[in-house]
């Protein structure tokens, strides 16, 4: 389910990665890092999927105080060490955003996707 944000502009952080496949430990740290984010002051909501996982934030301020968290510092130290042999992590303010929801598979008439 996609993240509810408010009006922009807020924060995205993009983090895209390559596992090494050492899981041990894995599943529940992720498990914990987004219980802890959605704590934290700022933090607006999460979307991820294998290899990708992008996080809204109200200000840069509050996207410096997560990074700075003990317990996230330890899963970054974690992620360097045994879970991760690759990653980019891009931090983008979001300018515009338009959202559909509806429980049928096909977009309204008249809806171009091209224009998201």
């Amino acid at each position: 389910m996609p993240a509810r944000t408010p009006e922009p502009p807020y924060y995205a952080v993009i983090f895209a990665s390559t596992r090494t496949g050492d899981d041990a430990g894995y599943a529940e740290m992720a498990a914990r890092m987004v219980e802890l984010a959605a704590l934290q002051p700022g933090f607006l909501g999460i979307e991820s999927a294998p290899g990708i996982t992008v996080s809204y934030w109200e200000s840069e301020a509050a996207i410096a105080a997560w990074h700075a968290n003990a317990e996230h510092l330890e899963a970054q130290r974690l992620g360097y060490a045994r879970w991760y042999s690759a990653f980019e992590l891009r931090v983008a303010r979001v300018e515009r955003a338009y959202s559909f929801r509806s429980a049928s598979p096909d977009p309204p008439a008249g809806t171009d996707p091209a224009d998201c």
